[in-house]
């Protein structure tokens, strides 16, 4: 059903959502981004399914946007580019409203996307070896349409440690920045998430369902203008020629101008 997605679900409908681009390090191409959104749907519509894990194949946890995909979209017309903009930016919303717990099993790096993909978790527990960065700058790019995500997360306060730097942390500074809810071996990772998901089995779905709507309402506004805000920001700097410098200094594996 999938070609870059694998769905498992146990007896007691927990379902494991893995990314399953390890070759890529799986990086969110558009068929990623398009299969993920309709999997959220497809989960969040099951009533058997009690609790969904994200997970990832291989060693990375998600290496951010496709940077093949984002040179695509920079070399298509305007209505393109948006389309794009906006097929990443619902992905990562119809993840954030899933009404089903969503546990980030996170057992490698995570850069980019990846941290937004961990910032729409309702818990990510990771390894102590793992490296996270929002690299998006290097390449004269921004996190725009994970931005409304990781804000809502870290807070502004410890977001703008990290969120114009480009530098990579590990995880313990990931669990201070209020990333990781958890940093455990990697031995001891699935039962870590194990234990997250565990208290969910013996609570009753609606009143979960519903009590994470009332979180969301509460929490970090996350409107459709907001979002509509964060697409239009990602589409500027497409355009940019900062952006079409940076990608294509990292395909000619070369410094971009700005490196000093």
């Amino acid at each position: 059903m999938y070609e870059t997605l694998e769905i498992e679900t146990d007896a007691r409908g927990v379902a494991t959502l893995w990314l399953a681009r390890e070759d890529k390090h799986n990086a969110l191409s558009a068929e990623m981004i398009h299969e993920l959104t309709a999997a959220a749907e497809a989960l969040g519509a099951d009533d058997a399914v009690r609790v969904v894990v994200l997970a990832a194949r291989g060693k990375s946890f998600c290496a951010g946007g496709d940077l093949r995909w984002m040179q695509a979209q920079m070399a298509a017309d305007a209505e393109t580019r948006r389309a794009g903009a906006r097929a990443l930016a619902m992905m990562l919303n119809t993840l954030n409203e899933l009404p089903k717990p969503l546990i980030a099993r996170v057992q490698g790096n995570a850069f980019g996307g990846g941290i937004g993909m961990m910032s729409v978790a309702d818990v990510a527990v990771g390894v102590p070896e793992a490296k996270f960065g929002l690299t998006e700058v290097k390449l004269g790019l921004i996190p725009a349409t994970i931005s409304p995500y990781v804000l809502a997360r870290m807070g502004e306060d410890k977001a703008r440690r990290v969120f114009m730097s480009a530098r990579l942390f590990g995880a313990e500074e990931a669990q201070a920045l209020n990333l990781l809810a958890r940093v455990v071996t990697a031995e001891a990772l699935d039962a870590a998430v194990e234990a997250e998901v565990l208290p969910y089995l013996a609570a009753a779905p609606k009143a979960v369902a519903a009590s994470k709507a009332l979180a969301r309402s509460l929490g970090a506004a996350i409107t459709p203008q907001i979002i509509e805000a964060s697409i239009e920001r990602l589409v500027q700097t497409w355009e940019g020629a900062e952006a079409q410098e940076g990608i294509a200094a990292f395909f000619e594996k070369r410094q971009a101008p700005w490196v000093r």
